[in-house]
């Protein structure tokens, strides 16, 4: 049995798809510029679980606003049911690429629903 943590993995969505990435699943609210439905290979679009539209303007990718962001991110995740879908296809599928069209891989929501996916995870033990 995988670890938790190669079940959530993270992946740009301008990145090629893998044989290894299992579910793969979109996570951003807007749809990504430059890419076309085939060749994202989307199993899913999920923009219930990205961070609304305000928290995602105020954040504007800038690092010295990542905690604030991370903190008010969570918050909202705490109450979106999109969280259990995801944890869903963690159940029935070995991975789940999480893919996001943030430039920087460090700082993004997706850091932190990848996060906040495993603690649940760990809590509810999809496995």
């Amino acid at each position: 049995m995988a670890g938790l943590r190669d079940v959530f993995v993270l992946k740009r969505i301008y990145d090629d798809p893998a044989d290894d990435d299992g579910a793969r699943v979109l996570v951003d609210r807007l749809w990504p510029r430059g890419v076309s439905k085939e060749k994202a290979h989307l199993d899913l679009w999920l923009k219930e679980v990205a961070p609304s539209s305000p928290l995602r303007t105020e954040f504007a990718h800038m690092q010295e606003r990542f905690t604030d962001f991370r903190r008010q991110y969570e918050a909202e995740l705490d109450n979106n049911p999109a969280v259990q879908t995801l944890l869903e296809l963690a159940r029935s599928n070995p991975r789940v690429t999480l893919l996001y069209a943030a430039r920087d891989p460090e700082v993004n929501h997706a850091v932190v629903l990848r996060e906040f996916l495993l603690g649940q995870a760990g809590a509810q033990d999809p496995r």
